[in-house]
């Protein structure tokens, strides 16, 4: 990775409770890392080397290791370094299975209780999805996307619920962000999110829950095509 990483500029879409941890900043900026392909699968990282870029001492760096570990996106070798994990399809089409059962229940919920405002909110977080999708920047349509999740889960009394699945779901992150550069992808994600808000203001739960499921069942129809474009990336 060519550029440096500071904590300071560190983008979270979900606003943090209370004082992280400089290891739990240098984790979630080694993922964000991770999963933008900045470090590919396969990348082995050092933790000296990462501590002199991010501008921190080793223990931090080690301490966020050893989480990414935990959620899979590497593998700590003993005096070999942290190797950035392949892929797997496998677990990509688990966490979206459970992505989708998460999300199913926050719109469920949010359709009972959302007003005129949050729908506006919402509406307006899906145009400007768009006016991004122009720009063809894939980390900001990442981010802009994320947002827009969020923002429901958190309409819905639902945050605790993103922050179990923001690490479920970082291979599914990593696909995309290959994928959202594609003709076509990101038209059809503001698409869809223009469907689940219109279903959500017609307040019913069984609309709101089949506007969600196609729409997180789109986030696996890409895969086999991405396997075959990238197979060095992927495993089984």
């Amino acid at each position: 990775m060519n550029e440096n990483f500071r904590l300071s500029e560190l983008e979270d879409p979900v606003p943090a409770t209370g004082n992280s941890s400089i290891g739990n900043r240098v984790f979630r900026v080694l993922r964000e890392a991770i999963v933008q392909l900045q470090f590919r699968p396969g990348h082995l990282l050092s933790e000296a080397e990462m501590a002199k870029q991010i501008g921190v001492s080793r223990q931090p760096v080690r301490e966020a290791f050893i989480k990414l570990a935990e959620i899979g996106l590497v593998e700590i070798l003993p005096q070999r370094g942290t190797l950035v994990t392949l892929i797997s399809a496998k677990e990509m089409e688990n966490a979206r299975f459970l992505r989708e059962v998460i999300e199913v229940a926050i719109v469920r919920k949010l359709a009972l209780i959302v007003s005129n405002e949050d729908i506006d909110l919402l509406r307006g977080m899906t145009e400007e999805l768009d006016r991004i999708r122009q720009s063809r920047d894939v980390t900001r349509i990442l981010r802009s996307d994320e947002e827009f999740h969020v923002k429901m889960a958190q309409l819905a009394d639902c945050a605790y619920a993103w922050r179990i699945l923001e690490n479920l779901k970082t291979n599914i992150d990593r696909v995309r962000y290959l994928t959202l550069g594609e003709a076509g992808i990101v038209e059809n994600v503001v698409s869809q999110h223009h469907a689940i808000v219109d279903a959500l203001a017609t307040r019913s739960p069984d609309l709101a829950e089949a506007a969600m499921r196609i729409h997180m069942g789109d986030i696996i129809n890409s895969l086999p095509s991405m396997v075959t474009a990238y197979p060095d990336l992927f495993v089984d």
